[in-house]
């Protein structure tokens, strides 16, 4: 779901006219936001909502939550957080709450992650905001929204691919090898094990 539309989309989306739009914001009937870089007009969901009559939930909180894999990458953390403040100054977003991890993103045990999901979980998120899809978890994305859509919260993403570091990836990868190939290696040994002691049993 998008969190902004530009004129021509909600227009669309609304069954109006850019004409229209223009003359309601002129008359304030339905104000658009304006676009600090090019003062452009764009649309929030939340505007959509009322359009159609359904009030936005008042419930839950805008909850922003950066990460990386190390503390060598806290510079990469530091430029993540300013980019996020951006966007969400750019979108108008009142953040309530930042939240940062430094782990990776196959740890699910990640302190400021599992307090962000629990508050999913209870109902009180409406809104997170993450760099890239990988910032939340390396891998089952796709789990973890609809999770988050099952509690009516949604992910917003920037999508910046400069915030999903390659040797993150190089990294994630190298530590799944290591974790199968002892797995693999415990069950040749296991196996080992028995076929000896089946030799050695008469």
């Amino acid at each position: 779901m998008l969190n902004t539309y530009n004129i021509q989309s909600f227009g669309k989306l609304i069954g109006k006219s850019t004409k229209t739009l223009q003359k309601w914001d002129r008359e304030g009937k339905l104000v658009a936001h304006r676009s600090p870089q090019s003062n452009r007009r764009y649309y929030t969901h939340d505007q959509y909502l009322e359009y159609r009559g359904l009030k936005a939930a008042d419930k839950g909180q805008t909850i922003v939550y950066a990460r990386v894999s190390g503390v060598a990458q806290k510079p990469d953390l530091l430029n993540q957080v300013e980019a996020l403040k951006r966007y969400c100054l750019a979108h108008h977003l009142k953040v309530d709450e930042w939240l940062q991890d430094i782990g990776s993103g196959l740890n699910y045990k990640r302190k400021n992650f599992n307090y962000l999901m629990e508050q999913v979980e209870l109902g009180n998120v409406r809104r997170m905001v993450i760099a890239h899809r990988d910032r939340l978890v390396r891998f089952g994305y796709s789990y973890f929204e609809a999770f988050c859509g099952r509690h009516n919260c949604e992910i917003v993403i920037i999508n910046g691919d400069t915030f999903s570091p390659e040797q993150e990836m190089v990294q994630d990868l190298i530590a799944i090898t290591t974790v199968f190939s002892a797995r693999l290696h415990g069950l040749r040994s296991y196996k080992r094990g028995i076929k000896d002691a089946a030799l050695h049993k008469d």
